[in-house]
């Protein structure tokens, strides 16, 4: 007799990575007499369509809506296999466009023997990737000068050290009454991106500071900007944390156009748009003037690396929501601490873009072992965003 095709029912939530964390019922044969309409021999497409195995995770639209390229383990067939669980062709490799959302596809052609420069960034994108207004630090202008280098690097709580004074050109100081307890990241034009727990619908009791490196002291870049406006999450909720963003509009210049006058000391972070651009376990950069584990402030500006967790419901259970992202490490080496709320979590991809991936928002003591960081996931809210800056703005800074 005739051997029927086999029906293999999937059930996904819509939170997996891949096919194979759905649930997976056992096969069962199909007889002549099934009600079934459309009979899939191994896999169906987003649109509907039947593809076999084989042509899932090869770099192959089989599909006609890329459905059969994504969500993959790995490819096959020469496919590139992207971070994000996607697989393109080998075609679409070194031809400067971005097929990966990280960019790894036009990089990985370069040769190992040396780092991968500036020049090497820019000479992998296309016209419009090369005039973006954001994500990339001015190098020429991280410098220290003699009476800095007699400063010793000091370790600070949380396994980080002492910043140059223009290395982290995107971080700003958020000043209420005179005093700097928040940071920021300044996303371009006239605004600046922090947490909802950092500020007060009273623009004029707060100013943003630019190139600020120790918290009593100025910079030659320095530059003090007055608020015009402060846009708190409409539901953020200050018992729980959620939706803990807000946008910092600036006041405009009197006799030049924008916010702040040409600083070459100060350049715009990207806003990401995916929730995939980084994984868990991709190392990324903090950055303020908190406290250590000891209850001292910083009076300089440190960084630190951390990596972000999976996960993190399992440690801060039912206190961890939609929109939260965790990073530091487990053992309690590197964390965020107080002082430093509002601050970047930046993450850089493989063509040297950064996007502050993370505002640092609240966590259980500092730098303790079991209880990371906990941060507002900023592409969680990349809509809410564009809705108050505009497209306009958000594509000139971050397009």
């Amino acid at each position: 007799g005739r051997s029927w095709p086999q029906c293999v029912r999937v059930r996904c939530t819509g939170s997996e990575l891949s096919l194979a964390e759905c649930t997976l019922s056992k096969p069962q044969s199909l007889l002549l007499n099934s009600d079934v309409a459309v009979v899939c021999r191994e896999f169906r497409c987003g649109n509907g369509k039947c593809v076999s195995w084989e042509q899932a995770c090869n770099g192959i639209d089989d599909c006609g809506d890329r459905s059969d390229e994504m969500c993959c383990k790995g490819c096959h067939r020469g496919a590139f296999f992207c971070k994000t669980g996607v697989c393109i062709h080998p075609h679409a490799l070194g031809d400067k466009i971005r097929d990966c959302l990280g960019g790894e596809d036009e990089l990985h052609t370069l040769t190992q023997n040396s780092e991968t420069s500036l020049s090497h960034i820019l000479d992998v994108r296309n016209v419009t990737e090369s005039q973006l207004h954001c994500g990339i630090p001015n190098m020429e202008y991280i410098y220290k000068t003699e009476e800095e280098t007699r400063h010793t690097r000091v370790k600070r709580v949380v396994g980080g050290e002492e910043a140059l004074p223009t290395q982290i050109q995107w971080q700003v100081a958020v000043v209420e009454d005179g005093q700097i307890h928040c940071g920021g990241a300044y996303l371009g034009g006239c605004w600046v991106l922090t947490a909802a727990h950092c500020v007060r619908p009273k623009p004029k009791a707060f100013q943003i500071k630019f190139s600020i490196w120790k918290k009593l002291s100025l910079l030659n870049t320095t530059d003090i900007v007055p608020v015009k406006n402060i846009i708190i999450h409409q539901d953020y909720n200050p018992s729980t944390y959620q939706n803990d963003i807000a946008l910092v509009q600036l006041k405009e210049l009197n006799l030049m156009p924008g916010c702040l006058k040409p600083n070459p000391a100060v350049r715009a972070v990207c806003v990401p748009w995916s929730t995939l651009q980084f994984q868990p376990g991709s190392t990324c950069s903090i950055s303020g003037w908190g406290r250590n584990k000891v209850g001292d402030t910083a009076n300089i500006l440190k960084w630190a690396n951390v990596t972000l967790i999976e996960d993190c419901g399992k440690y801060y259970s039912d206190r961890f929501y939609e929109g939260m992202e965790c990073a530091g490490d487990l053992e309690g080496k590197v964390d965020s601490c107080q002082g430093d709320s509002g601050g970047p979590l930046v993450c850089t991809d493989a063509s040297g873009m950064s996007y502050v991936w993370g505002i640092v928002s609240w966590g259980e003591k500092c730098g303790e072992v079991g209880f990371p960081g906990v941060y507002t996931k900023v592409a969680h809210y990349f809509e809410w965003i564009r809705f108050h800056m505009g497209w306009q703005a958000v594509t000139k800074f971050n397009q």
